[in-house]
């Protein structure tokens, strides 16, 4: 039996494309392997039957790879009119078959009602918790549980395609939404039904899929190439604003003291000191007071 690679401190992210098929966790230990990383996480699980942008973070960047879960998702998603099944996507039974009888204006007309903060009710098929229980846990015994409405906001969605009964949707909403509910709730807006028949995650925050690798491309790069392409830890917070401390403040806060220094609006900063170095994640509060949250380990 062969002794495994030692693992070794890799620090940084890496947007990976993550194909269909294919659990997050699956591909996540997959990348690790590759990087023969000591500790690596993703940001957010995507389903298997999607694909698309999967941030992986090794190291230091685990300790901020939660300010990434709030961020807003961009997505692709191809919904098959006509047809529901029972979980909502592709990868479901078909429980129902209507005729579609809709143009591509009555779908435009249909997903501006989804625009802005909407309730969903979270399908069966999903992890939320139940008595300790994952509710697909149920679904797959034939049980319904009731579930309360969730408010999620969708801040752009529209129809880029419509063909042969499927529509190609591009959406952008806020964490928590369930696009396999916006797709069976579109199909019934339309009085068809639909279920989610694709999914492409584009975007996470600032991150985008056009900069992500796929596991081809890490299988068949060298050890530089690799390392090469992982972004800075700093890379998952560009939707913070950033602060600069001068020497004498930027050490107290790296021991974790909080400090009084500058001024702006309340709210989470990025932390640099001299040089540009990145320090970590602060809350600012009013008046100029800076608040440790997460600190980047400084060797």
């Amino acid at each position: 039996m062969r002794n495994p690679l030692p693992r070794r401190r890799v620090d940084g992210i890496l947007l990976f494309h993550k194909p269909a098929g294919v659990t997050s966790n699956a591909a996540l230990q997959q990348v690790k392997r590759l990087f023969s990383a000591e500790r690596a996480g993703h940001t957010g699980t995507l389903d298997p039957m999607a694909s698309g942008l999967l941030p992986i973070c090794f190291g230091e960047a685990t300790k901020f790879a939660a300010e990434l879960l709030d961020s807003d998702k961009r997505y692709l998603a191809r919904v098959r009119l006509g047809e529901r099944t029972d979980t909502g996507d592709a990868e479901g039974t078909v429980i129902e078959r209507r005729e579609v009888r809709v143009s591509r204006a009555q779908i435009t007309e249909a997903l501006a009602r989804f625009r802005g903060d909407i309730e969903q009710i979270p399908p069966m098929y999903s992890a939320i918790k139940h008595q300790g229980r994952p509710l697909y846990e149920y679904a797959r015994k034939g049980k319904e549980i009731e579930r309360k409405p969730r408010q999620v906001r969708v801040r752009a969605i529209q129809l880029c395609e419509f063909e042969a009964g499927e529509a190609l949707v591009t959406l952008t909403c806020s964490k928590g939404t369930y696009v396999r509910v916006l797709a069976e709730d579109l199909g019934e807006a339309l009085g068809c039904g639909a279920h989610l028949s694709g999914l492409v995650r584009m975007g996470v925050g600032p991150l985008c899929l056009e900069q992500a690798h796929t596991l081809d491309d890490l299988a068949e790069s060298g050890e530089g190439a690799r390392c090469a392409w992982l972004l800075p830890v700093d890379s998952l917070l560009l939707d913070h604003p950033a602060i600069r401390l001068p020497d004498p403040l930027a050490l107290r806060f790296l021991h974790g003291q909080v400090i009084q220094y500058g001024t702006g609006r309340a709210g989470k900063v990025r932390v640099y000191g001299p040089g540009e170095v990145f320090l970590g994640v602060a809350t600012l509060e009013a008046p100029g007071t800076v608040r440790p949250r997460r600190l980047l380990r400084q060797d």
